[in-house]
């Protein structure tokens, strides 16, 4: 007789256990995870830039950045991931021009002189064109080998007057620019 109770009564967990099995429960799907990632990953030009020390100078956060090389030329274009402009371009190039080549031939008509900035150095700011904003820009040749421009092109609706003003922010940034490390 115990037998059958205990043989019953394994029956009946063995059916219990083929009962309907429960709903699954919804679980959301886990929240994504921002993670910050150096400009400098970018490759090119970027490898000289760091999103922090450009905050700093130009009291603008930029998260984006793309890198590109061209023959001796590496450029690298950072922007904020909702927004088109404003951007900043730095541009690299290898030369073997000197300081009065540089002058005569690179340096724009109209544009101030910086000190302190390489072997010679200049700013400047152009008008609002089809698109954008105006440009402030910093070019200078730097010690080794090798000539670099930094600029920002604003938003459309911009104040040329607030360009002028960022190339000194520039000229700030452009001191910290290392070009011997490409």
């Amino acid at each position: 007789m115990r037998g059958r109770i205990v043989v019953a009564g394994l029956a009946g967990l063995l059916v219990s256990g083929c009962a309907a099995e429960a709903e699954p429960v919804a679980v959301p799907p886990p929240a994504p995870i921002a993670v910050d990632v150096a400009a400098a990953s970018s490759g090119g030009a970027c490898r000289l830039l760091d999103f922090a020390v450009i905050e700093q100078a130009v009291k603008v956060r930029f998260d984006v950045a793309a890198a590109s090389e061209r023959g001796d030329t590496h450029t690298c274009v950072v922007r904020g991931e909702g927004a088109t402009l404003p951007e900043l371009t730095l541009s690299v190039t290898e030369t073997t021009i000197d300081k009065s080549s540089f002058g005569a031939d690179v340096v724009p008509d109209k544009a101030a002189t910086v000190t302190g900035l390489g072997q010679q150095a200049y700013r400047r700011t152009t008008a609002a064109a089809s698109g954008h904003g105006p440009v402030a820009e910093v070019g200078w040749l730097a010690t080794d080998g090798r000539m670099a421009t930094l600029s920002w092109t604003a938003a459309r609706d911009s104040e040329r007057s607030a360009a002028e003003k960022l190339t000194g922010d520039l000229v700030a940034l452009a001191k910290k620019v290392d070009t011997r490390a490409l």
